[in-house]
């Protein structure tokens, strides 16, 4: 009995182990992050779904709140196209990086008037309150 009430618990952490690493392989969730568009420095915020590694949501900073029409999720890289507008004008937003647990590095490029902005990009996943009952 007891080898068997051990063997359940072994089971039970490895299984809590598991889905936790799986969180950390999924992008999905709200992912925070500061950068310039022009000469102005900008605090973004992108919310990501991940569904069979097709990416979708919205990021949004300053005046900007595009919408991810193009996202892919695969072997840890993240890369999205983000458009909208601002002021009138089309604008696009394309990043890539790497997942790495709650974080995500890589390079963002901001396009508006054909003109393109590139910085380094470093995301930090925001942690989900839990609901109470």
């Amino acid at each position: 009995m007891k080898k068997l009430a051990l063997a359940a618990l072994l089971l039970g952490l490895l299984g809590v182990t598991g889905a936790s690493a799986a969180d950390a392989d999924n992008p999905a969730g709200t992912w925070k992050w500061s950068g310039k568009v022009g000469k102005k420095d900008t605090d973004f915020t992108m919310r990501l779904e991940n569904k069979d590694g097709k990416l979708t949501g919205t990021v949004a900073g300053g005046k900007l709140d595009l919408k991810i029409e193009e996202g892919t999720f695969k072997d840890g890289e993240v890369s999205f196209t983000a458009n909208g507008e601002m002021k009138g004008e089309k604008v696009s937003l394309k990043g890539t990086g790497k997942l790495s647990g709650d974080t995500i590095k890589g390079s963002v490029t901001f396009d508006r008037k054909g003109k393109q902005q590139k910085n380094d990009w470093e995301a930090k996943r925001e942690k989900e309150e839990k609901k109470k009952d």
